[in-house]
């Protein structure tokens, strides 16, 4: 018998653990800023070619690479930041996993220029499937340049998994954003296929955030700083007016890391209630700091999801940094808080923070106040965030794949829940009623007219397009890059919905015409809300890029409640459901109308 268990080949472990760490462009975009903000530098410039399918370089002035560590950095477990166990519990940079140099390197034809300003030469190297081709003295200026050619050409199977290019340079540009968010002191630009997409000037963090979300936001930041001794929190929260359908532009950072946690979400959700209505997400970009030997950022390979210490006590800290800090602004006349003031008073906060004190800040009643009154000591992990997501569930019809998610809504006749009368009651604005055979049926009239939008936008992209109504004097929309890069990946899609949009300039269009129903003067709120919604769908559900936006059209043009209609306006709207494939549901599984039978009502009236 033979021995069975081998060692795998440096190349192929490098291949698998590149699965770990490199599973799209944005991901190696991800790992060359990080290390290129930990090498000192003062400008990181980013060009990707293709979406980075073809080309991934990043070029920064810091400190640059000896021969011997530019040659060492692609060797597996190659790291400059660890030297024992206890350093990995005390991680302060940003890209310190051993495992990255080297999985692009297996994964991609990698040419590395790097030189030290006290060298007088730099060091040219060129890797392929993990294997030194050439290394060679070379001219270069201080500090490093990495460029990655035709990322997974050795995996073919890996790259066939990829996106489209629109979807992909989406994930960069997110990943982009993070990292200059994280380090405003930082000249970032980025640069896709020759076009400059970002070029963010290095200045202080509020002007940093309305570089990459928008001027809308230059006059509707409320700054939050709070420090103690066990943690700071800093950073920007937007004016209640703000708040948008999506949840967009929400950004944690703890020690300068993005991370995501559904927990501290609901802290600053909860800081803002009573403020925002139910269904609209607030802006934030909150950093943490803390000792890095209370958490743990090892829990997920891309570090994105941390444990902390003690979860409870950052809960309120975050949240009561960010009341307090909209209470100063005047953004609301009463809170129902005190921590603003008491906080900065207990022996905790006052005083260094040891373990002694930890246990008294949890016997406060302050501190017993933030967890009971607001559930955080019911929420220690992912199993108890299920409540907090208010999704409606989908309907039984949907089938979500790859390819197709639309519902099959072959043409059904519902003639018996179908009005039998010309007269219509509208109760609150909002329902409907009307007489049918079997007792009477009450319609919501937005869902309904959702309903009804929907299968019209479906039919028209199925080869009926809506007509298009050129305007007189085309009206033009400036968005924020991540928003043109999604805009230009509608562009055909809503051409059949009746929309006539074209590029001018980098993240300008041009609304060149817009259905009949759409009012003059309208068009850029309308388009500005719907790609609004289009993200809520695109960050919540895994949903073709056509449901997406089918569905985010039709929510954003249907009636909504509060809209008084005439007789004609109700009858109109009732004949358009009941002419639907499939009349009972939103294209989201909200019931569209209830029936109400006769038998029924008879007993509840004791006949």
């Amino acid at each position: 018998m033979h021995d069975i268990i081998q060692l795998l080949p440096d190349n192929i472990a490098n291949q698998i653990a590149a699965g770990e760490v490199i599973q799209r462009p944005a991901s190696a975009v991800k790992e060359l800023l990080e290390n290129a903000v930990d090498a000192g530098a003062t400008e990181i410039k980013l060009f990707v070619n293709d979406a980075g399918k073809a080309l991934i370089q990043v070029i920064d002035n810091g400190k640059g690479m000896s021969e011997t560590d530019a040659r060492m950095c692609f060797e597996r477990h190659a790291t400059s930041k660890i030297k024992n166990i206890d350093d990995l519990f005390h991680i302060k940079t940003m890209g310190f996993r051993g495992e990255a140099l080297a999985s692009i390197a297996g994964v991609a034809q990698v040419e590395l220029k790097t030189k030290r300003a006290e060298d007088t030469a730099g060091t040219y190297i060129e890797i392929e499937n993990s294997i030194v081709i050439k290394q060679q003295p070379a001219a270069a200026a201080t500090g490093t340049s990495i460029a990655m050619k035709n990322l997974f050409f050795s995996v073919p199977a890996r790259r066939n998994f990829l996106k489209s290019n629109a979807s992909e340079l989406r994930h960069i540009v997110d990943e982009f954003t993070r990292v200059a968010m994280a380090f405003p002191g930082i000249f970032f630009s980025l640069t896709s296929n020759g076009q400059q997409v970002f070029h963010l000037e290095s200045g202080s963090l509020k002007q940093r955030l309305v570089q990459i979300l928008g001027n809308n936001y230059a006059a509707r930041l409320v700054n939050v700083n709070e420090e103690t001794d066990y943690m700071n929190v800093y950073g920007f929260v937007g004016k209640p007016e703000t708040a948008k359908k999506t949840r967009g532009d929400q950004y944690f950072f703890v020690n300068n890391r993005f991370i995501k946690s559904a927990y501290l979400n609901h802290a600053v959700m909860n800081a803002f209630s009573d403020m925002i209505a139910k269904d609209s997400f607030p802006m934030y970009a909150l950093f943490i700091d803390l000792d890095p030997s209370r958490l743990d950022i090892n829990v997920h390979p891309t570090k994105q999801e941390i444990k902390f210490e003690d979860e409870k006590i950052i809960y309120a800290f975050v949240q009561s940094a960010v009341k307090h800090s909209l209470a100063q602004f005047s953004i609301t006349p009463t809170l129902d808080f005190d921590l603003d003031i008491n906080i900065q008073q207990t022996d905790a906060v006052s005083q260094p923070f040891t373990t002694d004190k930890k246990d008294a800040v949890v016997a406060t009643s302050l501190y017993k106040t933030f967890t009971q009154k607001h559930q955080a000591h019911f929420i220690d992990g992912k199993s108890d965030l299920k409540n907090w997501d208010d999704r409606s569930p989908l309907p039984e019809e949907v089938v979500i794949n790859n390819t197709q998610s639309f519902l099959d809504i072959t043409p059904k006749k519902y003639p018996l829940q179908k009005p039998t009368t010309d007269n219509f009651i509208q109760l609150q604005n909002s329902i409907i009623l009307a007489e049918n055979e079997n007792g009477f049926i009450a319609i919501h009239q937005q869902n309904a007219h959702e309903r009804i939008l929907y299968e019209r936008f479906l039919n028209a992209l199925k080869g009926k397009p809506i007509a298009t109504q050129r305007s007189l004097f085309p009206v033009t929309i400036e968005l924020v890059p991540g928003d043109a890069l999604l805009l230009n990946e509608l562009l055909n899609d809503l051409q059949a919905l009746g929309y006539l949009v074209e590029p001018f300039g980098s993240n300008t269009f041009v609304i060149q015409g817009t259905p009949a129903d759409v009012t003059a003067g309208n068009e850029k709120n309308t388009l500005e809300k719907m790609l609004d919604q289009y993200k809520h769908f695109s960050n919540d559900l895994k949903f073709s890029k056509r449901e997406k936006l089918l569905r985010s059209m039709a929510w954003q043009q249907s009636v909504k409640t509060g809209v008084p209609l005439s007789q004609k306006e109700m009858g109109a709207l009732a004949d358009e459901l009941f002419d639907c494939g499939l009349p009972n549901t939103t294209p989201n599984g909200k019931p569209c109308y209830l029936e109400f039978k006769k038998t029924e009502l008879d007993k509840m009236f004791g006949k």
